[in-house]
């Protein structure tokens, strides 16, 4: 049995930060033995509540997931996990979407534009105070496409709160819930 996850990074949030780092142990753990990390840049500036730069941003970022997984042959898996963090879970949900590729999706700190892929199988997690999504929009949109979402009261787009412990209780109660999700057989 062959598995394949794929890390879509946010911007500045690469796969060695915490999130993505043991989020891919925990599938890791779970076996999906095949990774690929993506990188990506982008130089823009003035993202955050600038439709077009953010458009801009996805596009760019978008063309180079594109080009990162030219060739890679999806059919060859038995399983396919897409985990991504911040933009990253927009690629993750256009690219899914483009290729009719079946997936297992995890998102962390997804942005409102994510869910108009209508993804079908996924979980996320959000923190109340993350200055880079609407917080509202984002829950009511993963609800709405039964997609459970977890809801971190006093953390940021890094599902941080400032406060070391508290960040380390999020973080282990974030891989907990990650790995149950893997843990259950596909839908």
């Amino acid at each position: 049995m062959r598995n394949l996850m794929i890390l879509f990074p946010g911007i500045g949030y690469h796969c060695d930060k915490p999130i993505l780092y043991y989020g891919k142990k925990i599938a890791v753990m779970n076996g999906y033995t095949d990774c690929i990390s993506l990188s990506y840049s982008y130089d823009g500036k003035n993202l955050r509540d600038n439709a077009a730069e953010m458009e801009k941003a996805f596009n760019s970022l978008y063309e180079q997931a594109e080009k990162q997984l030219n060739g890679v042959e999806f059919n060859q898996y038995d399983e396919i996990l897409f985990v991504s963090k911040s933009i990253g879970t927009v690629i993750a949900a256009a690219y899914a979407r483009k290729h009719s590729i079946k997936c297992r999706m995890i998102f962390y700190t997804p942005l409102a534009q994510t869910y108009s892929y209508d993804v079908e199988e996924g979980i996320a997690f959000i923190g109340m105070k993350d200055p880079w999504s609407d917080v509202d929009e984002v829950i009511h949109a993963s609800r709405k496409q039964r997609i459970p979402i977890y809801v971190y009261e006093d953390a940021n787009h890094s599902l941080e709160t400032g406060q070391v412990i508290q960040d380390l209780d999020i973080l282990k109660d974030v891989m907990i819930k990650t790995n149950n999700y893997l843990s259950v057989e596909k839908h």
